[in-house]
């Protein structure tokens, strides 16, 4: 099975099944896989995974990791840098596939679909780079040694917002460390993970060490939460499914891995450079649909430039291009589903009954082909204490919270449940120093997005954010490995 050349028009739908123990396997059901910026557009359809075929990718994994954990580290590099390869030379393609099953921009999907190609490569050099540690003993003749192992069987469970660059980064190293894996991605982006997982099927990795299963949580997400086979869990998503995660790998003895969201601040102090405020804003707002954990949903201004500010951003908006995500003038896609469209809208409203004042968007767009357009909306004379400005939204949607002076901006910047990312834009090297070392948030950014972070660095939360180990970098070892303590004479 290949994937054909992507047409640039009217595409078959692609036929998409799940990989258990190096086979293709067909479903219970079909499901449609319908394109949000164009709602006659079925892009693919899924064959509906069970239970028990989750239960069977768990077996076959199983089954595999032996002979996977004692692989010489030259073959995990030369598979996983043949998988990212592939996918690098593909992005195009692939980039065009996520952005009608998603509805990102083509840009934005492009970029995405390499940065998970190079998240391959970059983790196929982690085995060749595998080192021990050795400890001087207390006593004589005794030699310790801290040697690193494969945890085993790992459970991904990714969402749909980054349908590429999730799952890359959590399987790239799962495989590098010599794990076997088991992939369950959103029931709304199954296409961009059957195209790796086909990529991946090609590459020369034994069979069973990656399986792909289509299907939907309450069935294939819960089987592999469930199964005293899987070793680890990897989620990122809500934080209401995360937390049931988190109870039942801990009465069973598993290790777990929670990114569970934000409702990150940019602070625009009354020194900040506009211009350079309004581009962050923007971008970390509204791009990708504000449909990004890192999303600056809370804009935190100070009363000095509170008003040109707004000006600004709200003549931004008004001129931002919102259409079919395939279109190179977009530069703001659809919302994913009518499920979410119909949540972005249900905040809206809780927005205004709360006080807020909707300064613009947040109205239904038409376009030449029906799909879930919702114009950005923004909100201005909102508090802190507001649901808009406590709950994840996860759409275009951003609140303007006005404060007197730094001091109020980073105490309304670090009330919140969450602790993902926050922003400063100031020109001030006291205040900037102050901010970097005074935000509860795993992940600062000086002067810029609270979105778009480096794809080889470390990526993690606070609070209720986040729970283990980062992800990405060298700091994935942490989880994906476990130490073993050897004695010796």
């Amino acid at each position: 099975m290949t994937i054909a050349t992507l047409q640039q028009d009217a595409p078959a739908a692609l036929q998409l099944s799940s990989l258990v123990d190096g086979e293709w396997i067909d479903g219970r059901d079909i499901a449609p896989n319908i394109n949000p910026s164009d709602l006659s557009d079925v892009v693919g359809e899924v064959s509906v995974a069970t239970r028990a075929d989750a239960e069977a990718a768990i077996a076959a994994a199983k089954a595999a990791a032996p002979g996977w954990a004692a692989a010489s580290p030259y073959v995990r590099f030369e598979i996983l840098d043949r998988i990212g390869s592939e996918i690098v030379a593909r992005q195009d393609e692939l980039g065009r596939l996520l952005a009608r099953e998603e509805g990102k921009t083509l840009a934005e999907a492009t970029n995405e679909v390499s940065r998970a190609g190079a998240l391959f490569k970059v983790f196929a050099s982690e085995p060749l780079r595998a080192t021990g540690e050795r400890l001087t003993s207390t006593r004589p003749n005794i030699d310790v040694e801290v040697v690193r192992e494969p945890v085993g069987v790992v459970g991904l469970i990714t969402p749909w917002n980054f349908p590429a660059s999730i799952p890359a980064w959590k399987a790239a190293p799962a495989l590098a460390y010599g794990n076997c894996v088991v992939l369950k991605p959103a029931e709304l982006v199954p296409a961009s993970a059957w195209a790796f997982a086909e990529i991946i099927s090609r590459s020369g990795l034994p069979r069973g060490v990656f399986n792909l299963v289509l299907g939907p949580g309450r069935e294939v997400g819960q089987a592999i939460v469930d199964s005293p086979d899987v070793a680890a869990v990897s989620f990122t998503g809500s934080q209401a499914t995360g937390r049931k995660i988190a109870q039942a790998c801990v009465a069973r003895g598993a290790r777990f891995q929670l990114e569970m969201g934000g409702k990150n601040p940019l602070v625009v102090l009354d020194d900040a450079d506009l211009d350079l405020a309004v581009k962050a804003a923007v971008e970390g707002a509204y791009f990708s649909a504000g449909q990004r954990c890192t999303a600056s949903s809370r804009l935190i201004v100070a009363k000095a430039v509170h008003d040109r500010f707004v000006e600004a951003l709200a003549a931004r908006l008004k001129a931002l291009r919102v259409g079919d995500a395939l279109d190179p003038e977009t530069e703001m896609g659809p919302v994913v589903s009518q499920e979410q469209l119909d949540i972005d809208l249900s905040y809206i409203e809780i927005g205004r009954q709360e006080g807020a004042e909707l300064l613009l968007g947040g109205d239904l767009l038409t376009r030449p082909k029906t799909g879930f357009y919702l114009s950005p909306a923004l909100f201005v004379g909102t508090t802190n204490d507001m649901r808009i400005n406590q709950e994840e939204i996860f759409g275009p949607v951003a609140t303007v919270i006005q404060v007197d002076d730094y001091e109020e901006a980073l105490a309304v910047a670090n009330d919140t449940g969450f602790g993902l990312s926050a922003g400063i834009v100031t020109r001030d090297p006291k205040r900037i120093r102050h901010f970097k070392a005074h935000s509860q948030a795993g992940m600062v950014v000086i002067n810029g997005s609270t979105a778009g972070m480096d794809f080889h660095a470390p990526f993690t939360g606070r609070k209720g954010s986040s729970y283990g180990p980062p992800e990405r970098s060298y700091f994935a070892r942490e989880f994906y490995t476990a130490a073993k303590i050897v004695y010796g004479s």
